[in-house]
């Protein structure tokens, strides 16, 4: 890490008393560590705005394996992004529903249209894409 600043905050009593038990809950041992990782989450959020910035992250869908044609839809559309798709994860919740976890990679304006094209396939129930960065430039 380069050379620390120190830096002095005005906030809420009460405010900081919900958020010392949040960190608390969390593991935190002190709150220059909880508000590092605050900044650090709003830069990786405003670096993937960019649709040319690169990006890792993961696609979450829970969906009925009884649709018709659904399971043949999603192989095709991860075959038609497999340069972007490192790793999937695919888990038999019950007797209907199947969970499938991808690991992606890529430019934040592909990834965002690998995620749109899963999560708004017929028959999905549910998705999210969770974008986060490789942390290089981060410290």
């Amino acid at each position: 890490m380069s050379g620390l600043s120190r830096i002095g905050v005005a906030i809420d009593s009460e405010l900081l008393e919900k958020f010392d038990q949040l960190i608390s809950k969390r593991g935190y041992t002190n709150r220059s560590e909880a508000f590092r990782d605050l900044i650090r989450d709003e830069l990786v959020q405003k670096t993937w705005e960019s649709p040319d910035a690169a990006v890792v992250g993961t696609v979450t869908l829970v969906y009925d394996h009884h649709v018709r044609m659904l399971s043949e839809k999603l192989t095709d559309l991860q075959h038609e992004f497999h340069r972007s798709i490192l790793s999937t994860l695919h888990v038999h919740l019950d007797h209907d529903n199947c969970l499938e976890v991808l690991v992606v990679r890529g430019k934040a304006g592909v990834v965002e249209k690998i995620a749109d094209a899963l999560i708004s396939t017929k028959g999905v129930k549910h998705g999210r894409l969770t974008i986060t960065t490789s942390g290089a430039e981060l410290k």
